[in-house]
């Protein structure tokens, strides 16, 4: 009967020990790694104990067996798949509510309005999400918007200008695949609200409004150059549309930050000084408030207009008044060149900068 009661005292004190022990590794934080944080991927379909032994190998957690009890103990809920960095020492408890809520490391992403597939695929390759040449094969298919713009060349103009977080472990694919259904839910916003006016299809309003962002930063401008950019096309005259012979030199990597008169000649079917009517696709990624714009163009009677040295532009209805203008505005970066010159004690610059760097920018039918 005593040893009965020894060995009784003895199980209980090793229940006791064993429960003290978990309670010490689920609550206690650990941090078993050297430098700034761990890295930890856990593959789709990984058993319990094959995450929990990677966990400990890491040194995100002391035991491995007490991870898996833990997790084992809650199996109601699963652990997700996915690659996840710890960066601090946190209790077993925190580790497996990460995995189990999927928190897995994530990389932000912002898009800023009218940035082309270009700057997209900088971005991303800047990011360490997936290289630019990969981005820019999944953003040249344009696959994903058959069925919205059956005629473009490529997704440019549907990966929407947004915030982004992408898994660190990602693909093109699925970069494109996220851009493209922002784009979708804005536009079914954009559509609902504000119904198109004219008579141009989907992929035409979203061309047209890639040409209205990167005509002008001011959004109150953008009705008014959508509507200048309608006339032309309505009275067949061509949209002479400085950014869109950009676009063709950027597509042949033959843009240097500058547009020289020269350059208008280029044969692309996206050189609008050429080619009558819209560019084959958009030539960049518009924002609502361009999208807006082309949907509903401002009923105006301007045919031209200049930038005005102001951040904005003059409009006018005639070419003498345009080539009015486009003279009022040569003369501001003449000032300007001179003012610069000045200030450098009167020593020429190699090039002018600000509003003279480019003489010929915004000038929609100067060159007629």
């Amino acid at each position: 009967m005593r040893r009965l009661g020894t060995l009784f005292l003895l199980i209980l004190f090793a229940a006791g020990t064993a429960a003290g022990w978990l309670a010490y590794e689920w609550q206690t934080s650990y941090q078993g790694y050297s430098g700034e944080a761990a890295v930890v991927e856990v593959p789709h379909g990984a058993a319990t104990r094959a995450i929990a032994d990677r966990l400990e190998q890491a040194g995100v957690v002391r035991s491995a067996l007490a991870f898996e009890i833990w997790s084992r103990w809650h199996r109601a809920q699963s652990l997700e798949a996915g690659e996840y960095r710890f960066d601090r020492a946190m209790p077993m408890t925190e580790v497996f509510n990460t995995l189990a809520e999927g928190r897995v490391w994530t990389v932000t992403l912002t898009i800023p309005e009218g940035w082309t597939m270009f700057d997209i695929a900088g971005a991303v390759a800047k990011a360490g999400l997936v290289s630019q040449a990969n981005f820019l094969r999944a953003a040249r298919n344009p696959a994903p918007v058959r069925d919205l713009a059956p005629n473009v060349p490529t997704l440019e103009g549907f990966l929407f200008p947004a915030t982004y977080r992408f898994p660190h472990r990602t693909t093109a694919q699925a970069i494109v695949d996220a851009m493209v259904r922002r784009f979708r839910q804005a536009w079914g916003n954009v559509t609902r609200d504000d119904p198109p006016a004219g008579n141009l299809n989907l992929e035409q309003v979203v061309t047209l409004a890639s040409l209205v962002q990167e005509e002008t930063p001011k959004e109150a401008e953008r009705p008014i150059i959508a509507g200048v950019f309608t006339n032309r096309l309505r009275l067949g005259y061509p949209l002479e549309c400085d950014p869109s012979v950009v676009y063709a030199l950027r597509m042949e990597g033959k843009y240097d930050g500058d547009l020289r008169p020269a350059q208008l000649h280029i044969q692309s079917p996206y050189n609008t000084y050429l080619h009558y009517g819209l560019p084959p696709g958009p030539i960049g990624n518009p924002g609502i408030p361009s999208l807006q714009a082309a949907l509903n163009p401002a009923r105006v009677d301007y045919l031209y207009f200049v930038a005005n040295g102001s951040g904005g532009h003059s409009f006018s209805q005639t070419l003498a008044g345009h080539n009015k203008n486009v003279q009022r505005y040569r003369k501001l970066i003449e000032r300007d060149r001179q003012k610069e010159e000045n200030e450098k004690g009167g020593q020429p610059t190699d090039r002018p900068r600000g509003a003279a760097a480019n003489p010929h920018r915004h000038t929609s039918g100067s060159y007629r």
